[in-house]
């Protein structure tokens, strides 16, 4: 058997295995969906970057597509409120949102305009940058490990677990740095191995995750970070080694490919959003995110009429006071 087709094979089987029409009447093994969108990257393994699109169609772009964007988006954001609170209150689950993405693809506009609604105290944002000496001296996974979202909580990685299989992998001499006891020819497909039990670990424990690649063209990442060194107020956001990457980018859309194509499943789906309109993109994400909240047995809890008798004894108290 191929490679190609074993790994669809593989993908098949896990695909089958949470899909809920296979399951009967057995016991699913977690209670999430993943939202179905043009988006969605296939479980099978036959995701293409190549064929990906960067911009909506055109009957998605221009003047009113963006108001209508916009529309949608203070909609899908006044929704997310609502469906935070009763994921606060349930208590039995966490969301967890994964954003990759090239340089100036959109990421921080992204969590901003899509979470500007959720209220603080239930949400928190982790950006990995590179893994501190502490991080090295543990598992590639650890340092993430120690920010995922408690129940009730919605956590976003500003980048994530994936670097290691596509900054490490696009520059495999960080490797040397994180003293591995082996580095051999498979380490790659190993590494898939783990996110993919880790990532269902998750999921059959109440973690929802989505993960969201932003899908910038190679021309329109041009256009934005010559705007970071043409326009004094976004000066600050040019890095030179925005440049050094962007002279890898074969590499890194290699590097995505494959990552999205291995990790891509029904518990922890793949979202490639067209980048190149943010508008457009980040009402996408948002409808994603909504969909799938709506998607989850989150309600109030109820009271029982005992404490209900009790609550009434409590305000003819505070009445008498």
């Amino acid at each position: 058997m191929s490679k190609k087709k074993r790994a669809k094979s593989e993908r098949g089987s896990e695909k089958s295995a949470a899909d809920p029409a296979d399951q009967g009447k057995k016991e699913r093994a977690t209670v999430f969906t993943a939202p179905k969108s043009p988006w969605l990257v296939p479980f099978d393994g036959s995701f293409s970057i190549a064929k990906a699109r960067t911009e909506p169609k055109k009957e998605h772009r221009g003047k009113k597509a963006e108001e209508e964007n916009e529309a949608l988006l203070r909609e899908h954001v006044s929704s997310l409120y609502e469906l935070q609170q009763k994921l606060y209150a349930d208590d039995r689950f966490s969301l967890l949102l994964v954003f990759q993405a090239m340089d100036a693809a959109g990421k921080d506009g992204t969590i901003k305009a899509v979470m500007t609604g959720v209220n603080p105290a239930g949400c928190q944002v982790s950006a990995f940058k590179a893994p501190s000496h502490e991080e090295l001296d543990h598992d590639f996974l650890w340092r993430v490990s120690q920010r995922l979202p408690e129940r009730g909580r919605i956590g976003i990685f500003n980048r994530s677990h994936y670097e290691e299989v596509l900054v490490v992998r696009v520059h495999p001499e960080y490797l040397q740095g994180q003293r591995l006891p082996r580095i051999g020819k498979s380490i790659w497909k190993e590494r898939f191995e783990s996110i993919r039990a880790w990532e269902k670990h998750l999921a059959v424990n109440g973690t929802v995750m989505l993960k969201f690649f932003l899908n910038v063209s190679r021309e329109e990442q041009q256009k934005r970070l010559l705007e970071r060194i043409d326009d004094p107020t976004k000066n600050w956001k040019f890095e030179a080694g925005d440049l050094d990457t962007r002279d890898r980018w074969n590499d890194f859309m290699k590097a995505y490919e494959e990552a999205l194509r291995e990790t891509s499943a029904p518990w922890a789906p793949w979202y490639c959003v067209p980048a190149d309109d943010k508008d457009y993109m980040r009402q996408q994400v948002a409808e994603i995110v909504r969909r799938a909240m709506e998607s989850l047995p989150i309600r109030f809890p109820e009271v029982s009429e005992e404490k209900r008798a009790e609550l009434a004894t409590h305000r003819e108290r505070l009445l008498a006071t």
